[in-house]
């Protein structure tokens, strides 16, 4: 039972789970919000774009008519004429239809963001499993959808169905219309009829997209095996960690060792520790540590001082206060100013220095 509940998906996924789901093309996304935002928006540039679209057509039909005999002369097949106009069909209609390409891809970069992902496009033959394929169909989720499309289904003919009772009035006055008058009313009550679908389609896709959201960190929880492992791949493992830590260590200690020969003063306490001192004017208006060590290091750094006739002072609660208050590189505290102060003039009176 342990070994099961330690395989169980309790844990938020990494940042890097994350990343490597995203390489694999899994995202939080609902195409339902797509669908919405093409017919919503759509409808509503149509809306906006439609006069000036409708009166290109219809110059460009009223043209045709009325030159029919003259197009008819220069080419009877109409071949021609055909894909020139095809072609000014399309150059009329390319505003909507850049318009629909704007609002596809913001919808989509909206939700998943932007990043191309071969990887998601490889073929996969498990997909091809019938048994696989089963148990997807009759999987929660595929239930869910069901019921979501049902839903969905129902609410949009209840809207469609409302918004066509309202121009029930306006049907009888049909017969009567030109066939311009009766383009233009069937136009917009299509457009009206658009809109109002596309807005309780884009409520739907909201929460659509806030379930898939949860589907999709649910799919990419990990166990603690699998944050255990993924933390082995990036830090490395515990032995290796404590072997570069020890390097790290050995580095920091021989580039100590390098500075000794370089301090004013080395005070011991006198056999278990040892703190060398340096002063410059230039760097500051105290001392600071230049090297200090405990046991073998601290007789490392008294042999040092010897070779290089560096004076070794004993003194003990400057050494044992000096040792506990001040890292590598550390200036003296202000507090230990006067002990510092008399034991390196004391020094310097002997080499013959003078303070700056």
């Amino acid at each position: 039972m342990p070994e099961q509940g330690a395989q169980e998906r309790t844990e938020k996924a990494t940042f890097r789970r994350r990343q490597k789901a995203r390489e694999e093309g899994k995202v939080t996304k609902s195409q339902e919000l797509n669908s919405a935002a093409m017919l919503l928006l759509g409808c509503l540039s149509l809306w906006m774009l439609g006069p000036h679209l409708t009166g290109q057509i219809r110059d460009m039909m009223s043209y045709t008519m009325s030159h029919a005999p003259l197009i008819a002369a220069a080419d009877p097949t109409y071949i021609r004429v055909f894909g020139d106009y095809v072609v000014r069909f399309f150059l009329i209609m390319l505003p909507v239809f850049a318009v629909m390409t704007v609002i596809g891809l913001t919808s989509n970069i909206a939700q998943v963001g932007f990043k191309i992902t071969p990887k998601s496009l490889e073929p996969k033959f498990e997909k091809l499993d019938v048994l696989k394929g089963l148990k997807r169909l009759f999987a929660v989720k595929s239930l869910v959808q069901l019921i979501r499309d049902a839903i969905k289904l129902a609410i949009v003919g209840i809207v469609a169905y409302n918004a066509m009772a309202n121009e029930f009035d306006t049907f009888f006055l049909l017969p009567d219309m030109t066939v311009a008058q009766l383009a233009g009313s069937m136009g917009k009550l299509a457009l009206v009829l658009g809109m109002k679908v596309g807005a309780i389609m884009i409520a739907i896709a909201v929460l659509d997209y806030l379930y898939q959201k949860y589907e999709f960190e649910k799919s990419i929880k990990m166990s603690k095996q699998d944050l255990k492992e993924e933390n082995k791949d990036t830090e490395g493992s515990p032995q290796v960690k404590s072997r570069v830590r020890q390097i790290q260590r050995e580095m920091a200690r021989q580039r100590m060792m390098a500075a000794v020969p370089l301090a004013d003063a080395v005070i011991t306490n006198p056999t278990h520790l040892a703190v060398a001192l340096k002063y410059e004017s230039e760097k500051g208006n105290a001392p600071y540590v230049l090297a200090k060590g405990e046991r073998l290091i601290a007789e490392r750094i008294k042999e040092i001082a010897r070779d290089h006739d560096i004076p070794i002072i004993e003194d003990k609660p400057l050494a044992r206060a000096l040792f506990r208050m001040c890292d590598l590189g550390d200036f003296v505290p202000a507090q230990l100013y006067r002990a510092v102060a008399e034991l390196l003039a004391y020094v310097y009176r002997l080499k013959g220095k003078v303070i700056k």
